[in-house]
């Protein structure tokens, strides 16, 4: 773990960061979609925070551009042109935003980045056709920048793992028992795969070999495990103003996030007690996921998906370390790193 002075200025260096792919990539993202969308361009722009649902000019958030921060730093760390990286920092942003209308319909979530989730605003088929159009999009944007077949079939790999990942997700629901392992290996590929393969794309985008990619595609891997088991933990006792969700909603579907499975078997009363109304029929009501969200903290569960983090975190920095990064690459990727998995605390 990072203590110490170090710690301010690798997330002052990683808000940087962030903000700068914010600003990189929504001028071209917004330029793709109006370019080449017809029927799917409003409730895509709304999607992506630039229209509201009356496709007026909207300045409402259009997320973190993590995994354009991380293309971008990826290819500074093979000593690349970042100009180089734009189609795909701009990729694997719409292959994200695909993911996000898509969830949201699995998941029943009615809200997104503070407002009304694009398929609430819109229905649903529109919802559905939203993210379709994101994804086709995100391979035409690669394709079309050369990407070549090396950068093609790692983009369409990490798309068939998010998929697997988030149905995965979902049948953990319907089961009375997930290992922790099991956990891991969704997360892997639900959140670890593309912000792998956006490490991976910006290494090729720079000309790197497939070693070198290999190793940058395993820290983004390890990253995004970190990162998504850092959105269970904000799920639990984060703000809503921080997840742009309301906070509890995965206690209340009865989601088994790794906070809730290391309570579940953490042998405690408390864990007992939150085994006992999971096990209940429906959703919990609004006075039971108060209960719960103490029980979960009381057994531990926030605590040790912490300590996952951490583990994540060093082996993501290990792998950084084995692909012989450029420093100023390095450092920023660290910043990601770090700032990515200490929101909130």
């Amino acid at each position: 773990m990072i203590t110490g002075p170090a710690v301010e200025s690798l997330e002052g260096t990683g808000h940087q960061l962030l903000e700068q792919a914010r600003a990189r990539v929504r001028p071209s993202l917004r330029d793709r979609v109006e370019g080449r969308l017809t029927e799917n361009r409003a409730a895509a722009g709304y999607h992506l925070g630039w229209l509201d649902e009356h496709g007026d000019p909207s300045e409402a958030g259009a997320g973190k551009a993590v995994r354009p921060a991380l293309c971008y730093a990826a290819a500074e760390a093979v000593e690349g042109d970042i100009k180089e990286a734009g189609s795909a920092a701009m990729t694997v942003q719409l292959v994200h935003d695909f993911s996000l209308a898509h969830d949201d319909i699995i998941d029943g979530d009615r809200v997104r980045r503070n407002r009304p989730a694009v398929w609430a605003a819109f229905g649903t088929p529109a919802g559905v056709l939203c993210g379709d159009a994101l994804l086709s999009l995100a391979f035409i944007t690669l394709a079309e920048a050369g990407g070549g077949g090396r950068a093609l079939a790692r983009l369409a790999e990490a798309v068939g793992e998010l998929i697997e990942g988030e149905a995965l997700d979902m049948a953990f629901e319907q089961r009375e028992q997930v290992r922790l392992g099991e956990y891991t290996a969704m997360a892997a590929a639900k959140t670890g795969a593309l912000m792998g393969c956006a490490c991976a794309l910006g290494a090729l985008s720079a000309g790197c070999d497939e070693n070198r990619a290999d190793l940058l595609a395993a820290f983004g891997r390890h990253v995004g495990v970190a990162f998504q088991i850092t959105d269970d933990v904000l799920g639990i006792c984060g703000r809503q103003e921080v997840t742009g969700k309301p906070v509890g909603a995965d206690l209340a579907s009865g989601k088994k996030t790794l906070p809730i499975l290391a309570a579940l078997a953490s042998g405690t009363p408390a864990g007992r007690e939150l085994a006992e109304l999971y096990a209940g029929p429906g959703e919990l009501a609004d006075e039971h996921v108060d209960r719960a969200t103490h029980l979960v903290t009381e057994a531990g569960g926030v605590t040790a998906a912490r300590q996952e983090i951490e583990r994540e975190l060093q082996q993501a920095l290990a792998a950084l370390a084995e692909s012989g990064p450029a420093p100023r690459g390095r450092q920023q990727l660290t910043a990601l790193a770090h700032v990515l998995t200490h929101r909130d605390q």
